[in-house]
């Protein structure tokens, strides 16, 4: 009878681990767009630097720009990427927890909110990069 109740314990585990394991996808989803936006950005910045000497003073302004988005996306990707890491730990402890009969409880709950406000972080700083290539884009349609 007891490996009954195992097996019941693991499936509360599981469906405990669900939510977050969901999370995770979500992250993943906003990881793939900040890796696709730096990867823009960077080979943006390579056709500049690319350019003779002579008529790089020209695009100065948008390679600064440049350089500025890429720093505000590493920030998102690094955030989110410590978000994903506390999450996969929330979904380790749930178990751990469950295997050794001990409540993961605030351990569970300290790494979440320390995941939703580095998600959260991370999102702010994308919204940052959106607003420095919107701000490029019409700065360029004013000249």
């Amino acid at each position: 009878m007891e490996s009954a109740a195992n097996i019941i314990t693991v499936a509360h585990v599981i469906q405990q681990a669900v939510a977050p394991v969901f999370l995770l996808t979500g992250v993943g989803a906003i990881l793939n767009v900040l890796s696709s936006r730096l990867g823009r950005v960077i080979d943006r910045f390579r056709v500049l630097e690319n350019i003779a000497d002579a008529e790089k003073s020209a695009y100065s302004v948008e390679i600064a720009n440049l350089l500025r988005r890429a720093r505000w996306i590493h920030w998102a990707i690094t955030l989110c990427t410590v978000c994903a890491l506390f999450i996969c730990i929330v979904i380790a402890g749930l178990f751990i927890g469950s295997e050794l009969g001990k409540d993961p409880s605030g351990m569970v709950a300290a790494f979440f909110i320390a995941a939703m406000l580095a998600l959260t972080s991370g999102l702010l700083c994308f919204v940052r990069e959106i607003t420095l290539a919107t701000d490029s884009i019409k700065a360029r349609n004013q000249a």
